[in-house]
């Protein structure tokens, strides 16, 4: 067997195995529906959530509630990305600003990210610019630490190296740190991806109500409408889903191409 059907075979095993368990749950959730094991009322038949989201769909712009909730989250991601990079990017060059803000910040990021809520909601009100911050913090933290940690294990020959050839500061930066730190860093903004998903459903279920995935839940719990309810958790799991393998696949190809350039 040649290479390439030997590595489709596996792919298909893989998938097949990842595939074993949600088709039981589903399964078992159908049947329980069906036979009475559990209260319809509170789990309905998969034939009810198929009705309700081709309604949503239809009738109340699913898509739109969606569109929502995704600006919030690459609206938030994107900000809170791009300043972790820069935050510490200063923190591990920086032997004065790691010595005073390193301390506070490895306090800070101990706090729940749900206790900064009450704070947001007083400095940015309860609307979208107030959701997009919780979602910007959520991203922050892991793009700081593994960028931070990635810096900081810039290989010392290199550093060595831009000394002896008089690099400037930002040369050193883009030539040393940046290479050296992106396996770090790919992996912050995947986790930075991640959180900020969360935080956006956190955020659209304790602040403001308004349009956006965590909107309809609220709304399918107020009217008890449970098939409402779960057409909103099986949207924001499939999303994550295909959030966490995109950036996988990004991380995976600069990873390759970095690998390749050396």
């Amino acid at each position: 067997m040649s290479l390439a059907a030997t590595l489709q075979t596996k792919r298909a095993v893989k998938i097949r195995r990842g595939l074993t368990l949600p088709v039981l749950l589903l399964a078992l959730w159908e049947v329980s529906s069906h036979t009475g094991l559990v209260d319809a009322r509170f789990l309905p038949s998969l034939e009810d959530v198929f009705l309700t989201a081709k309604r949503e769909l239809i009738d109340n712009n699913l898509f739109g509630e969606l569109g929502f909730s995704l600006f919030r989250n690459i609206a938030g991601f994107f900000i809170g990305s791009v300043f972790g990079i820069l935050f510490a990017t200063l923190l591990a060059l920086s032997r004065l600003a790691d010595a005073l803000i390193t301390p506070t910040f490895n306090g800070l990021k101990q706090i729940s990210l749900l206790a900064w809520i009450p704070l947001i909601s007083i400095w940015f009100g309860f609307g979208e610019q107030a959701k997009i911050v919780f979602v910007a913090i959520a991203a922050f933290i892991p793009v700081v630490l593994n960028t931070y940690e990635g810096m900081r294990n810039a290989p010392r020959d290199l550093i060595e190296v831009g000394h002896a050839l008089k690099f400037t500061p930002l040369q050193r930066i883009m030539r040393i740190f940046l290479p050296s730190a992106l396996p770090s860093i790919a992996t912050g903004v995947h986790l930075g991806l991640i959180y900020s998903w969360l935080a956006t459903v956190g955020a659209e279920y304790f602040l403001a109500v308004g349009p956006g995935v965590g909107g309809l839940i609220i709304a399918g719990r107020e009217r008890f409408d449970m098939a409402l309810v779960m057409v909103g958790v099986i949207i924001l799991g499939l999303v994550g889903f295909i959030l966490n393998r995109l950036a996988a696949t990004v991380e995976s190809y600069l990873l390759r191409w970095r690998v390749s350039a050396h």
